[in-house]
């Protein structure tokens, strides 16, 4: 079945009836743990078109009732919806037009790169997809070149220029010309006309989808580049139409921001931020030595004191593990039970229990326990990661309790 979504991709209203209204249940997604129950509505005709052929299904209202996905289940058009609608009743339909013309845009896109990538370079495309923020077409080559995606896009953008018609034609399944257009072949569930998209002079398509009626609907095209495929593919990235200028603006926002933070002008962001990073790496360099210093400076202090304990507890917030190791061989483990904590104190961190390894293979996996964590031994450590950095202050108090009971056992 042809629908009225295809006959003519433009309209935004249309009337028609309910023929059906069951109950139904729409698959949890988005983080929700229960399903979405609600009703299918298959009507007369629609203007809202059901997800196919690489394209996503429209959004829009029955009457004012959100329509939340509309699907294909043979010759029919369900729609999905919330409130149920009596068969026979008269409705009138509204798309979701920025969402429709968006698809229109990067459908009509797509068809026109893949027809000029097989033209100009014998690449031919075997899936692609309309994403959310991007569009990617996989083509049948391990590579794409550089010149060969700037002369496609230069092509693409002179075929826009000059104004060419799509033109949508009906053809029965039994018509000898469709034998003769590209195609991936009709799905099984198949029923009636087929429909074959036609760029006047460059490309002819069978497709399922809605379209813009002429090239110049989808006022200019970028290519972003290729990305590395399946095995032996291309994929090839681009934005077509609205989705080009909201790109631009996205784009100019950032460097307007960029130029009031880095106090100059956009051709020089980028050596501004390389030399804000040489900073960085100096600092955080300069950082590391002085954390060292402060590990052996930490473990000496503690070993010049005449009245230490058994027990050595440290946390600091801007540490690593190679802060806590430094201490632990410093001190060393033979007669001391150190426990060693870097991080948030009141999120996530690292630890470390070094000490005797008859002792740390006792109370490492506590230790662990206790901070909500997991962590790995070996001899006379053992350490990993904490999530409750917060229950330190326990940990302290076993490792003191054991100790004690310890030293009353000997």
């Amino acid at each position: 079945m042809v629908f009225q979504c295809q006959r003519d991709s433009w309209a935004r209203q249309f009337t028609t009836r309910v023929a059906s209204c069951r109950p139904a249940e729409l698959p949890a997604e988005g983080g929700a743990t229960e399903p979405l129950r609600g009703f299918h509505v298959v009507l007369e005709d629609t203007i809202l078109f059901p997800e196919g052929g690489g394209q996503p299904d429209d959004r829009g209202l029955i009457e004012d009732i959100p329509v939340l996905r509309v699907t294909r289940q043979g010759p029919a058009a369900v729609h999905f919806v919330q409130t149920p609608l009596e068969p026979g009743r008269e409705v009138l339909l509204t798309v979701d037009w920025d969402r429709r013309f968006d698809h229109m845009q990067q459908h009509s896109g797509q068809h026109l790169i893949t027809a000029l990538a097989d033209l100009m370079f014998g690449f031919k495309t075997t899936s692609w997809e309309l994403g959310h923020q991007r569009t990617v077409i996989e083509l049948d080559t391990p590579s794409v070149t550089a010149e060969q995606v700037v002369a496609l896009e230069e092509n693409v953008n002179e075929k826009i220029r000059a104004r060419i018609p799509v033109v949508v034609r009906e053809h029965s399944e039994d018509d000898p010309e469709i034998e003769t257009v590209r195609s991936r072949g009709l799905p099984d569930n198949h029923t009636g006309p087929v429909r074959i998209i036609s760029i006047e002079g460059i490309d002819d398509n069978m497709c399922c989808g809605t379209h813009v009626s002429n090239l110049s609907d989808l006022q200019v095209i970028k290519l972003l580049g290729t990305e590395k495929g399946k095995k032996n593919k291309t994929n090839l990235v681009f934005l077509a139409g609205n989705r080009v200028l909201k790109s631009v603006e996205r784009s100019h926002s950032t460097e307007k921001a960029l130029t009031l933070l880095l106090k100059n002008g956009a051709e020089e962001h980028v050596e501004a931020v390389k030399r804000l990073q040489n900073s960085v790496k100096l600092l955080q360099k300069n950082n590391l030595n002085l954390l060292r210093d402060l590990a052996v400076l930490t473990a000496q202090n503690f070993k010049s004191n005449p009245v230490r304990g058994r027990v050595f507890v440290l946390h600091r917030k801007d540490g690593d593990s190679e802060f806590m190791n430094i201490i632990a061989n410093e001190i060393g483990t033979e007669d001391t039970l150190l426990f060693l904590t870097v991080g948030d104190e009141k999120a996530a961190g690292l630890f470390l229990l070094a000490g005797p390894s008859e002792v740390v293979g006792k109370l490492g996996p506590r230790v662990a326990e206790l901070l909500e964590g997991k962590g790995a031994g070996k001899r006379d450590r053992f350490q990993g990661k904490a999530t409750r950095m917060s229950k330190r202050a326990e940990v302290q108090a076993l490792l003191q309790d054991f100790i004690g009971h310890q030293t009353l056992e000997e």
